[in-house]
């Protein structure tokens, strides 16, 4: 036997379940700290998408226990819409199995190789099965399996199955025994992946028990699902001659202006036939009968015209209100501000970018900035100096926005910044999903909203500066004055004079002074009201007094308060413009003035 036919007969095909089996770090399974992160996060994804596609608010519930002295059980158990008993094997137990690798849609999945892929590192590390429980409703019976992966031919190894009684009405249980451990306190954990993931899933109500037996719940903050992707097809934009080339050869259209029309999205007759004009070719051609040279013309021919932007109906974006208010419930910030990019196109398939830019607070501002990256409403936390969304960062010049930069990296100041991409593909930078791709669209799409938050920060920064300026400004004068008025009274042998209206008018401020005159009868109560401002002011003035009040200026509305009563007159005054208020009353209360609605104010009790 030759030596070729010797290392010929030693070739063999290997299933991918095979290939991962000798590479789970790939699929990040690269030490035991993250080997159980990615465990969980598989499940929890697979719930949550589960439950989004069925409508349902999630009820997750994830619980680890340790067993051993590296080895952890975990479950992860949803109120989903079950499995399916005859799927039920492939969907844990074979990669590559899944629904959504051909949905044009935004999922959390894409690829059928998460939650199996978890199964294959717990059968590889400790030798057991994976056991699952699911029931799709009330009226079934719940199906119980016992899995391994056949990783030869990656089919599912059925060791156990049987029909049990259970609790839920619907949902799906997942439990493994993997080789792992359990850090709380560091950012890349179970725990900070749940709360990363409550607050851009904030219709979820997640449950998590450590293996100490501590019990943190993150509870819903929206009682509605997010909005549902309408499944789409490819947008003609940024299609390749490959992917073109396949789709013509696997149409079941009859000619080539039906092919346009209803293989993409946003191509209707018109468009159509501008496209095949272009083109130089037929629309009744039969789209397989395409040449190599006819297929190049064609997607020159997509260049050529003006198309709409791809339908955002396929992604479900997180919206601005929905992430200020999850930022602001772990983060307190000075600066808030949120910019969502229209939808763009990379490889044909429709995306959208959406980033958050904070400032201050509670906010270090002695390290570099702090990044939240996501994708798809699911936390990035690994991998991130090999991510686009880290390199879009770095590529900002934050001087010119007011903000410390070391030459070619992070920005150093007390700042937040979130990114979140929504696309109907992903294009991560491996089966592990912990990084986006460095695609020139994408990273433009996250530089162009990092600079239009970035100027937002410069003017509140520019306007933060006058504002201490002033604030100093006013400090020195409120402290001089008096001492200079005093003065000149005491070398003038004179009363010292009231220099508040004085103090007031400098620092453009409204003044509220308010004087009390008691006669024989009547209490008179007189308010006088100076803005001292540039603007124009609306505002709310309150006194309160232990009598009614009669002949009040200006009809203020009267509320009683037990024994008080409360004097409430809403005025409107004009740059440099002020008005008088007097009422009597027979038992006067000695408060200052409340004045609502204005905060640079001079309140004096004369």
């Amino acid at each position: 036997m030759s030596k070729a036919q010797d290392s010929a007969e030693k070739h063999r095909s290997i299933s991918i379940a095979e290939f991962f089996e000798k590479n789970r770090q790939i699929l990040g399974f690269d030490s035991k700290t993250r080997s159980l992160l990615t465990c969980v996060k598989e499940a929890v994804d697979n719930a949550l998408d589960a439950c989004e596609e069925a409508e349902i608010l999630p009820d997750i519930f994830v619980v680890i226990k340790k067993v051993g002295k590296t080895r952890y059980r975990i479950s992860v158990e949803d109120n989903g819409p079950g499995i399916e008993e005859a799927s039920l094997p492939r969907v844990f137990a074979k990669l590559l199995y899944g629904s959504r690798f051909h949905a044009i849609k935004q999922s959390r999945g894409q690829q059928g190789i998460g939650i199996s892929a978890a199964v294959l590192y717990a059968q590889i590390t400790t030798g057991k099965p994976i056991n699952v429980i699911s029931r799709r409703g009330i009226a079934d019976d719940a199906s119980y399996f016992e899995l391994m992966i056949d990783t030869l031919r990656n089919e599912p190894a059925i060791i156990k199955s049987s029909k049990i009684e259970w609790d839920r009405p619907h949902g799906t249980r997942v439990e493994l025994e993997i080789e792992g451990a359990y850090i709380r306190d560091k950012r890349r954990s179970v725990f900070e992946y749940l709360k990363e993931t409550a607050i851009v899933n904030p219709h979820a109500r997640l449950h998590l028990v450590e293996p100490d037996g501590t019990q943190i719940h993150f509870e819903r903050g929206v009682s509605t699902p997010p909005p549902k992707p309408v499944d789409t097809k490819p947008h003609p934009d940024g299609v390749q001659i490959g992917v073109l080339m396949r789709m013509l050869g696997m149409t079941a259209e009859k000619d080539l202006e039906s092919f346009l029309k209803n293989e993409f999205s946003r191509i209707g007759k018109k468009t159509a036939d501008t496209i095949l004009e272009n083109a130089g070719l037929s629309g009744g051609k039969k789209p397989q009968r395409l040449s190599h040279d006819d297929a190049t013309r064609l997607l020159d021919a997509f260049r050529s015209v003006k198309l709409i932007a791809p339908t955002p109906d396929c992604l479900s974006p997180l919206g601005n209100d929905l992430i200020v208010k999850g930022i602001k419930k772990e983060y307190k910030v000075d600066f808030i501000k949120t910019v969502t990019r229209k939808p763009a196109v990379h490889a044909g398939d429709p995306f959208i970018v959406e980033v958050a830019l904070c400032y201050g607070g509670e906010l270090s501002s002695d390290d570099r900035v702090k990044i939240l990256r996501y994708a798809n409403r699911v936390p990035l936390l690994y991998q991130q100096g090999g991510c686009v969304i880290t390199h879009s960062v770095e590529q900002v010049d934050w001087k010119r926005y007011g903000i410390k930069q070391v030459s070619g990296g992070f920005p150093v100041a007390p700042l937040l910044i979130m990114v979140h991409v929504a696309s109907t593909n992903i294009p991560f930078t491996s089966e592990s999903k912990d990084a986006i791709a460095d695609i020139p669209v994408i990273a433009g799409e996250i530089t162009l909203a990092l600079k239009d938050l970035g100027r937002s920060l410069k003017a509140f920064l520019s306007k933060e500066a006058t504002l201490k300026k002033r604030r100093e400004k006013e400090m020195v004068i409120a402290r001089l004055l008096p001492l200079i008025s005093a003065r000149i009274a005491s070398i003038l042998g004179e009363d010292e004079p009231d220099i508040q209206p004085v103090i007031a008018k400098i620092m453009n401020k409204l003044l509220v002074k308010k004087a009390v005159l008691v006669d024989d009868h009547d209490t008179i109560v007189t308010i006088e009201v100076t803005n001292f401002t540039d603007q124009v002011l609306d505002f709310r003035i309150h006194d309160l007094t232990a009598s009614k009040p009669v002949e009040a200026d200006h009809d203020p509305t009267v509320v009683e308060l037990g024994s008080e009563y409360d004097l409430l007159w809403k005025i409107h005054l004009g740059a440099r413009e002020g008005t008088v208020l007097r009422y009597k009353c027979s038992d006067y209360i000695d408060r200052a003035v409340i004045v609502e609605g204005v905060d640079d104010v001079i309140s004096i009790m004369g």
